[in-house]
């Protein structure tokens, strides 16, 4: 299956974020981004990958969560 290239605007609008979030994860080099001359696009799986590794999971004992406060 081919990748969807998406510009800077379609990520902010995904993520439900500005467009400086995205922009910011380019520059930091956080995010795979292809530059297609002087245009910035970011494959989708990237996005979805980069939602993926930042996922946090609840926590579903309480009695952990007061451990890891303390």
């Amino acid at each position: 299956m081919k990748d969807r290239y998406l510009s800077v605007d379609q990520v902010a609008e995904m993520l439900g974020t500005s467009v400086r979030f995205p922009r910011r994860l380019i520059a930091e080099r956080r995010i795979t981004f292809v530059k297609v001359g002087r245009h910035v696009r970011i494959p989708e799986s990237a996005v979805e990958a980069f939602i993926a590794d930042h996922t946090v999971q609840p926590v579903t004992n309480g009695t952990a969560l007061l451990k890891a406060v303390a």
